[in-house]
């Protein structure tokens, strides 16, 4: 499950990774966010019209086809076994999926994230849903699958990660057999490069770096 995740980094470190026209109003607003819950908007990168873009989106899915935004399930998680057969998931994994950049995800307070701490992409799926009106709701949800030796002892699921490199591969629009190319992606991580930092030694840390330390051991703040 990825039910939290955190976006500190600052937005010029961002750039690089993405591409295309920035939403209106990010650079503006842009802020680093160590806590992203459900039904907040979040940055992601798609591909539209055969070019990248990023965009923000509402997390939790919003079906293109569904009736009324207020009514109903808007599942922030995908099962990545079962997103090409359930109808308020297939049409976005074939046409529309998408990356969404982190910098660490939550699994009962332990802080998962890489060990040099680089920033990573959430793979996740997106929709656009448009009302009578015109009005339109751009939303996605986190793919997730079998958690790995790091992940097991806290959930019983882990957010899929897709590799740099392969954010092209993973965004363009495919047929069947090119999407049963992206199946590896689904079928978890390595953890050896990665480290869960749990919420006893998080809030040491905090605590440490509010206060005045000594510039040598044993001498007086």
């Amino acid at each position: 499950m990825c039910g939290r995740y955190s976006l500190t980094a600052r937005l010029d470190q961002l750039l690089p990774r993405l591409q295309g026209a920035l939403p209106l109003g990010l650079e503006r607003y842009y802020a680093p966010r160590g806590l992203i819950a459900p039904g907040e908007p979040v940055l992601a990168l798609r591909q539209e019209h055969g070019a990248l873009q990023p965009a923000l989106m509402l997390w939790g899915l919003l079906p293109e086809w569904s009736k009324d935004p207020l009514v109903g399930p808007r599942p922030f998680n995908a099962r990545a076994e079962t997103v090409a057969e359930k109808a308020s998931f297939r049409g976005a994994w074939r046409h529309r999926r998408c990356l969404l950049p982190a910098d660490a995800f939550y699994e009962k307070g332990h802080r998962i994230q890489r060990r040099d701490g680089a920033l990573f992409w959430l793979a996740g799926i997106w929709d656009r849903w448009i009302g009578p009106d015109g009005s339109e709701v751009e939303s996605c949800c986190v793919l997730t699958t079998a958690p790995n030796a790091l992940v097991a002892p806290l959930h019983n699921r882990m957010p899929v990660i897709v590799p740099d490199g392969l954010e092209q591969a993973w965004l363009e629009t495919k047929d069947g057999p090119g999407l049963r190319a992206l199946e590896p992606l689904l079928q978890g991580w390595d953890p050896g490069w990665w480290t869960a930092e749990p919420p006893a030694l998080r809030a040491k840390r905090s605590q440490l770096s509010s206060e005045q330390l000594p510039l040598f051991p044993g001498s007086p703040q």
